[in-house]
């Protein structure tokens, strides 16, 4: 099937139209159609993003980035969101973040956002007593994002709290999980909570695995029959694991691993991995590993609901693919997204598969050439996939970019 993908940018400044490249599917470009600084006018012409994330609910896709602005030595967090696949934008909202707030959220630990009808959700790491570390700091909304409360900490704790991810389900409970330090042994742990009133409290805090790797990414997807699953790394190995709660979050437990290399690596990878169920109910997962013999990403799936994963198989081996998500869209079609590390700087790519992951179309490239584009994120929605990253050239900030693949 010939793919067809849209791309829009969607820059700090203004930026020409860029044509991709690809032999395998019809692409067309557009100028872009957003510019945060001239829209927020609280922002400098130079500034750049250091982190976003996403949210999809019905068809309303939710946005939450982090900026940097040149002269100004503070990161903003700007909350927005689009109606129609990403085509145009809310203006964008400034998110108080309290007294003394410095800003820990980078890529790979971004500030995270949730939504729920008119319920808002924004939560964030903010620098603590020690740089580089700190608790979480929330903020909420009642009102479809007109206005903003600061939230109750989710841990009820002070200790260092970092790459989170968070989810409503079916009964709009708010299910959060995270990385602390709490038990001061050298190693972080993977924590839960639960709020069931959009935020403003907190409950059922619960250690998942006392012993996790310490700087990679976590990821929740939850399953139509209720199911809330986790994708995290492990430490003992520190191959990906799924650990899976049928009743709500209230009770947890480690299932399975999630891509078997038994990989030993006394230190952190920086790179989690992504997760999807598609419509025939099964779970996808794109993984890393940094295995001598094996090291690169790969994509595994299940059948029997996350307790067993088949054989590993190699996404663009010899790329250098790093940083992946993955999403299902339409009759258990899938699109998985990466970045790899080539001579011509950092990229990103995608490939598409039509019978649920047994079979891969050609990889084609999304970002542009003599840039580091980095981290994309992947949302899929009816018949299409909205792939998200932010790309970097030599002589501008960092800019966010978006890409529609039909």
């Amino acid at each position: 099937m010939k793919k067809t993908v849209r791309r829009i940018l969607l820059p700090i400044f203004p930026v020409l139209m860029l044509s991709l490249l690809s032999a395998c599917a019809s692409f067309s470009t557009t100028s872009p159609v957003i510019d945060i600084s001239e829209l927020s006018g609280k922002l400098a012409p130079k500034a750049s993003v250091t982190g976003f994330d996403l949210y999809a609910d019905q068809e309303k896709i939710h946005a939450v980035l982090t900026v940097t602005q040149a002269d100004i030595h503070k990161v903003e967090i700007l909350y927005l969101y689009s109606n129609d696949q990403g085509r145009n934008w809310s203006d964008p909202q400034i998110i108080d973040q309290g007294p003394n707030h410095g800003l820990e959220s980078v890529q790979g630990n971004d500030v995270q956002i949730a939504a729920s009808g008119d319920q808002r959700v924004i939560i964030w790491q903010a620098t603590g007593e020690i740089p580089g570390m700190g608790a979480f700091k929330t903020a909420f909304s009642k009102d479809g994002g007109k206005t903003w409360q600061m939230g109750a900490n989710p841990t009820g704790t002070d200790n260092d709290q970092s790459h989170h991810d968070m989810l409503f389900d079916q009964q709009d409970r708010l299910h959060l999980v995270w990385l602390d330090d709490r038990d001061e042994n050298g190693y972080q742990g993977l924590r839960y909570s639960r709020s069931s009133d959009f935020g403003q409290h907190w409950e059922l805090g619960q250690t998942i695995d006392a012993s996790s790797c310490s700087c990679c990414w976590n990821r929740m997807v939850l399953s139509p029959e209720g199911s809330l699953n986790i994708l995290y790394r492990d430490m003992e190995y520190r191959d990906m694991a799924l650990a899976q709660s049928a009743d709500a979050g209230e009770h947890w437990r480690r299932l399975s691993t999630v891509g078997e290399f038994n990989w030993k690596f006394e230190g952190c990878p920086h790179n989690g991995g992504g997760i999807t169920e598609a419509a025939s109910g099964r779970l996808h997962a794109a993984v890393w590993t940094g295995l001598e013999t094996r090291a690169g990403l790969y994509h595994v799936y299940s059948d029997s609901a996350g307790k067993s994963w088949s054989e590993p198989v190699a996404v663009a081996p010899g790329s250098g693919a790093f940083h992946a998500d993955i999403a299902a869209a339409g009759d258990n079609r899938l699109l998985m997204a990466w970045d790899a590390l080539g001579p011509e700087g950092s990229s990103v790519w995608f490939a598409v598969s039509d019978d649920d992951g047994l079979h891969w179309n050609k990889a084609q490239r999304l970002s542009t050439l003599d840039s580091l584009a980095s981290h994309p994120r992947v949302l899929g929605q009816a018949e299409a996939w909205t792939v998200f990253w932010t790309e970097k050239s030599a002589h501008a900030g960092k800019r966010w970019l978006r890409a529609v693949v039909e």
